[in-house]
This record gives C-alpha cells, sequence and structure tokens, in this order.
C-alpha cells in the first residue's frame, strides 16, 4: 500500500491547516505522526476502521482526525497551531485492525513521504 501525503505548508502561528493522506489501497487504522526539527518521530492522531480516535497529548482539542473510505483518504485538521507544531508530518496505515486505536509507529506498516508544515510566530 502506497501513502500519498499533501496539504503542507506555511502558517501564521494561531492559523489552521488541512493535511490529507490518500492510501492507494484500503488501509485499517491511519494515523499521523510528525517529526519535528532535531527530535524523535512522535504520534499525532490516529483514527481506526471502527472510527475509534486518539490524538497525542500536544495537540488534542486544536486538531481533529477524520477518514473517507469511499476515497481511502485520512485528513488532518489542524488549528490554533504554534511554532512547535512545525514539523514533518507523515501518515501511516496498519493491514490490521484492532479497537484499540495503535499510537506506536512501530505498530505501523505503511509509510507516507511526510508533507513539510512551518508555523511562524
Amino acid at each position: 500500500v502506497q501513502l500519498q501525503a499533501s496539504g503542507g505548508g506555511l502558517v501564521q502561528a494561531g492559523g489552521s491547516l488541512s493535511l490529507s493522506c490518500v492510501a492507494s489501497a484500503r488501509t485499517f487504522t491511519l494515523a499521523w505522526f510528525r517529526q519535528p526539527p532535531g527530535k524523535e518521530r512522535e504520534f499525532v492522531a490516529a483514527i481506526n476502521s471502527f472510527g475509534n480516535t486518539d490524538y497525542g497529548a500536544s495537540v488534542k482539542g486544536r486538531f481533529t482526525i477524520s477518514r473517507d473510505n469511499t476515497k481511502n483518504t485520512v485528513y488532518l485538521q489542524m488549528a490554533s497551531l504554534k511554532a512547535e507544531d512545525t514539523a514533518v508530518y507523515y501518515c501511516a496505515g496498519r493491514r490490521i485492525d484492532t479497537v484499540a486505536v495503535a499510537t506506536f509507529s512501530h505498530n505501523y506498516h505503511y509509510w507516507g513521504q511526510g508533507t513539510e508544515v512551518t508555523v511562524s510566530s
């Protein structure tokens, strides 16, 4: 399965931005991770085929993940952006599904190429 992320760009602090990721085939859990400059990759949000979602603590209440199964697409709506949200955002997918949403990167089998988000303060 191939994942293609898009929607990154430059935005001012306090602004909003939406990312999307299209999978080449049906994928169960879809997620977003990010890697800030000079830091480790971290979990952002995920949604499984049951519609269950989970969010990283730093984005909870500001970011919303959703999916359109007819288009094999996952979205990430980001609001109230902060400078610390600056990162390369990666979408990821799992070939298995669980009721509990997976939040660790090693649980994911497919990865997109990443899209860069820069938030200016």
